[in-house]
């Protein structure tokens, strides 16, 4: 819906001339528009706001309009000034305490002043943030908004320049019967490792798992070979498998939903773990098959660092697709979570882990995301020019932020009971586990990849968050814990929306 052109032909009424689209929701074939005006109304303009409506939905589709008199407080709008920066510049945000802004209210809107440390002059009014919470109240409350920044002292602590040594976490990996074998390749394993457990190097390991991606490919000199992911209980894993003349119409056979074996090396490769599969075959875990849990710190009884709140999102891409979600997802509850870190490295394996710098995660619940979790974490050694670069965060931003024991803690809590989505969740996940398990929380949860699931379902050339968004016409800033998130929750929605249902584990 052009929601622009929507509002202009709305405020032609005299009662609506500075009304707001608050939300739309569905039911069935009838869309309400909820719209909040400042001014008082008549039935009149009620009803011409319900023929405008009428106008924006697909022919079927009956319209409501349903009008409600809000007269901004001051408190009201610094509470929304105070979510939107948090939200959408969660940088800025930690360095502005709720006594840091002040709203001044007149009849057709107001104005509103955040004060900032000199750290902070140059990239809140160079980023169009400003004119970003403008128009971010502008969709929330009636009138038009300024913003104006003060500039104010404020005391910085110190960051150390060298990090304290790390205790070593050993974990045995798990392994789980293999049932219902067929050899293409024979390697005829007996016992599989949990994907969830491919955290060091191994060699002759055996994964076994459902195919949730298979596509065949040729090298430069034409020979064929296959990309794949495959998913157990615990995880997912990509790998190219290189065939043979003897298989290779066999391993054509194969398709998404096929349990299969791969056996081979997990060892490194340019710098990162990498799993080489020698061998395929046919096989699966048994029947009913349940994921045996590691001892675990309880789930904390209360948050103590981080702090979830209540989030929501208005725009919906496919709110007259009348495709509804599947009752997996609608059912069932999932925790999308995104990373920054100081690097690449996130295996011990291959020499000292990288650093998480950044957490940020929505839950989605009925299908709906209703929370949020978002923080920086403190880093004790500073930050490279390449990662300041991509990420805009700075090592004073990280000054006073929670150690990640007490993050993780909470992050917990948070994802208690919830399935991990994430773009690459791997990549993410290795570090959650291993910080998670240094303090004794084992992040054991069900995971579902967006990449694989755009892979599957859209086969676009590309399959990069970013391309997936745009794709959809969702709009973010890249390279930023929460907003990486909240996007990548979106994504999982549509893709489970037009899959009909998730894959199956």
């Amino acid at each position: 819906m052009k929601s622009r052109e929507y509002l202009e032909e709305i405020r032609k009424a005299p009662g609506l001339r500075r009304a707001v689209l608050r939300k739309i929701e569905v039911s069935g074939r009838t869309a309400a528009f909820f719209l909040v005006t400042d001014v008082t109304y008549s039935p009149e303009d009620v009803e011409y706001a319900r023929g405008v409506s009428q106008k924006y939905v697909p022919e079927g589709f009956t319209a409501q309009a349903r009008v409600l008199k809000s007269v901004p407080d001051e408190a009201g709008v610094r509470r929304a000034v105070a979510d939107i920066l948090k939200n959408r510049f969660p940088a800025v945000a930690a360095f502005v305490d709720p006594d840091d802004i002040a709203v001044a209210l007149d009849e057709g809107g107001g104005r509103f002043y955040i004060s900032v440390g000199e750290l902070e002059r140059d990239r809140m009014t160079g980023d169009g943030i400003l004119d970003a919470v403008s128009a971010e109240l502008a969709r929330t409350f009636c009138g038009t908004w300024f913003g104006e920044v003060r500039f104010v002292e404020k005391e910085r602590g110190e960051i150390e320049h060298a990090a304290p040594p790390e205790a070593e976490y050993v974990s045995a990996p798990r392994f789980f019967p293999i049932e219902g074998y067929e050899p293409i390749d024979g390697a005829k394993p007996m016992h599989a490792v949990y994907l969830a457990d491919l955290v060091k190097e191994m060699q002759g390991v055996t994964v076994c798992g459902t195919v949730s991606y298979i596509e065949e490919r040729s090298t430069k000199t034409g020979k064929p070979y296959f990309s794949i992911s495959v998913a157990d209980a615990t995880g997912q894993l990509r790998c190219s498998y290189f065939s043979k003349k003897a298989t290779v119409d066999k391993v054509r056979a194969v398709t998404q939903g096929t349990g299969v074996c791969l056996t081979g090396d997990n060892e490194l490769f340019n710098g990162g773990l990498s799993f080489r599969a020698k061998a395929i075959d046919l096989g699966h875990a048994p029947d009913g098959f349940v994921p045996e849990e590691r001892p675990s710190r309880p789930v904390p009884a209360q948050y103590r660092t981080v702090f979830p709140a209540p989030v929501s999102d208005y725009v919906q891409a496919t709110l007259f697709t009348g495709k509804p979600l599947p009752q997996d997802v609608t059912a069932r509850e999932f925790v999308v979570f995104d990373l920054e870190t100081t690097g690449l490295n996130n295996t011990p394996a291959t020499g000292s882990m990288d650093r998480i710098i950044e957490l940020g995660a929505v839950k989605i619940r009925g299908g709906q995301i209703v929370e949020k979790f978002s923080t920086f974490v403190a880093c004790p050694v500073r930050l490279s020019e390449e990662i300041v670069k991509i990420t805009g965060i700075t090592d004073d931003m990280l000054v006073g932020a929670p150690e990640v024991g007490d993050v993780l803690a909470d992050f917990y809590k948070f994802t208690a009971g919830c399935a991990l989505v994430g773009h690459n969740v791997q990549f993410d996940y290795k570090f959650i586990r291993y910080y998670g398990e240094k303090e004794g929380y084992l992040f054991d949860q069900r995971q579902y990849d967006t990449m694989v699931m755009s892979q599957r379902i859209l086969r676009l050339p590309h399959n990069r968050l970013n391309d997936v968004a745009d794709y959809f016409g969702f709009t973010f800033h890249h390279h930023r814990a929460f907003d990486d998130a909240f996007v990548t929750a979106k994504v999982f929605l549509e893709l489970a929306r037009l899959a009909g249902k998730l894959e199956e584990r």
